[in-house]
């Protein structure tokens, strides 16, 4: 291993005062086999060999050069360590590079999806105060502030070729080193602070799901923007002296199964939805997967069947995590894990979990774990090093999710005597929308400015019994007739693709508590309703 054997018995391990992530993922590895493959980017499904073929030494080498040139435009600008950097990049090996260069240079970077509008990244823009932005061609620039530098794609290649040579920049591990955006319960995303350090709080993923080599071949199929991908795909894989693999070419589900095939990749990870994708677009019968030792799955719940599917076709296995962008990965199965049916899987070595009471009193903080089977809150240890520095600008929010020595992200849970934890749900309404979390706040405050929309809430709601999509629930103003393409298209405009309801429902009025709150449990029920014909009619505003 790349990386020191991990030790749960040792679990938080004792750091060092000066601490890296990009150094910790880049710079062992280029020492000890400086030749071997880091990254590979394949362009084309027919491509014969790779487009980009980056060892080690070259990766550490243009992320250092482009580093030291971050730090030149810095100190041009008077900006200090910890200044953000706005990464808008489409999902190449540059987005990948200066990711690393800026934590190297000993700024914050903040991975931001090219599929966000002009008016949602006008916001990530404001709230981060970022000084620095990297944007790719074509990309709506929004009202970038003139004293804001804006890197091209160019500028960002130049980046990587800089004359000189910089170093690691002597950070601390509890320094922050990236700035990633998520879904809260409010009508904006919220930013999750991540310190240096969360490079090392993921190591007990490495065999507590991955059950990684360095001689493995990872190939992700998300982007960039994601912590999905930036761990799974390329910190974790580094880290472990390993070969991360990216498809940059047109993503259609039948696409994979001859891209793990022809890249001999080792180890692919995806949402459940792509697998299942993956299973259904293929020929019937076996499926060949070449060199494919298993495949690892997060960001949704798996459909049941998926499974046995998965293994009956391609006769790997499929590991299951269970995570958020505040800690990650923490609960999983793996190859020493086995699954078992209607649970996510166990705590990994190391973590230390507990399912604490929902509800607390003033004589009762509730801070004593629930005995085994009992429904309850899931709670991770504040000691856990993967564990977010806290939320951006968001003091209240922060203070909501910390319960003395526990972090309390909103799943539902119980852990049974065995330690496999069955995953109840959320005790808020986030909603999961193609692996990503969606705030029903953020797209309603956006709908709720539709020349037409009285009201509005949003839901997720199932259409197959493994799929489900965002719906919103729309009350018109009086006089206004339904016009559902009216309403898509205006969101379209204003939410990334993946926030964008795929169904339009016009009600009458909103279900509602005493207190005037929306009861979301309710409206999914609505949608059954009037699809089995006894409420107001569906309208399907599917692409």
């Amino acid at each position: 291993m790349i990386q020191p054997c991990f030790d749960p018995n040792n679990w938080p391990p004792q750091l060092p005062d000066q601490f890296n992530l990009a150094a910790y993922c880049i710079a062992e590895a280029a020492r000890q086999r400086p030749n071997h493959p880091a990254l590979l980017v394949i362009s084309g499904l027919n491509d014969a060999s790779p487009c980009e073929t980056w060892s080690y030494a070259d990766i550490e080498d243009a992320v250092l050069r482009a580093a030291q040139g971050l730090r030149e435009i810095g100190a041009a600008r008077g900006l200090k360590p910890g200044a953000r950097v706005l990464i808008r990049l489409e999902n190449t090996s540059a987005y990948a590079l200066l990711y690393f260069a800026t934590i190297a240079a000993g700024f914050v970077a903040v991975p931001a999806s090219s599929q966000l509008t002009a008016r949602e990244a006008d916001f990530l823009l404001h709230d981060t105060g970022a000084e620095i932005v990297a944007l790719a061609d074509g990309l709506p620039r929004g009202a970038i502030p003139s004293d804001i530098v804006v890197l091209s794609e160019a500028d960002v290649r130049d980046l990587l070729r800089y004359p000189t040579r910089g170093t690691y920049a002597a950070t601390g591990p509890n320094d922050p080193a990236y700035l990633i955006y998520t879904s809260g319960t409010t009508a904006n995303p919220k930013g999750v602070v991540h310190a240096q350090r969360a490079a090392v709080g993921r190591t007990p993923m490495y065999q507590g799901w991955y059950g990684i080599t360095p001689d493995d071949r990872m190939l992700h199929a998300g982007a960039f923007n994601w912590t999905y991908t930036l761990g799974t795909g390329l910190i974790d894989p580094w880290a472990n002296g390993a070969t991360s693999i990216v498809y940059t070419g047109d993503k259609s589900p039948d696409v994979w199964i001859p891209l793990i095939q022809r890249t001999e990749a080792t180890i692919f990870a995806a949402v459940p939805g792509l697998m299942r994708q993956m299973l259904k677009y293929a020929p019937s019968g076996p499926i060949n997967l070449g060199r494919l030792r298993h495949g690892l799955i997060a960001g949704e719940n798996p459909p049941p069947t998926l499974f046995n599917d998965w293994a009956s076709r391609t006769g790997t296995e499929l590991y299951e995590a269970l995570g958020m962008s505040e800690i990650s990965t923490y609960i999983s199965t793996s190859p020493t894990t086995a699954r078992k049916p209607g649970t996510t899987g166990k705590a990994q070595p190391g973590r230390k979990i507990a399912i604490l009471p929902v509800d607390v009193t003033e004589g009762d903080p509730g801070l004593t774990p629930l005995l085994p089977d009992a429904e309850g809150l899931l709670a991770v240890h504040r000691s856990d090093p993967g564990l977010m520095l806290g939320y951006w600008n968001r003091i209240q929010e922060e203070r909501e999710v910390m319960r003395g020595p526990w972090f309390i992200g909103g799943d539902l849970a119980s852990i049974d005597a065995n330690g496999y934890i069955t995953h109840l749900g959320r005790a808020n309404d986030i909603m999961k929308a193609l692996g990503y979390r969606v705030s029903p706040q953020e797209i309603e405050t956006v709908l709720k400015t539709h020349p037409t929309v009285a009201d509005v809430a949003c839901a997720e709601l199932p259409v197959r019994s493994d799929v489900s999509v965002i719906g919103a629930f729309v009350v018109l103003r009086e006089g206004c007739k339904p016009d559902p393409q009216a309403i898509m298209a205006f969101a379209t405009e204003r939410l990334a693709r993946y926030k964008t309801p795929r169904e339009i429902v016009f009600v009458e009025a909103l279900p509602r508590t005493a207190n005037g709150k929306v009861r979301r449990s309710d409206l999914p029920r609505l949608f059954q309703a009037q699809i089995a014909g006894t409420g107001a009619s569906v309208n399907n505003a599917q692409d």
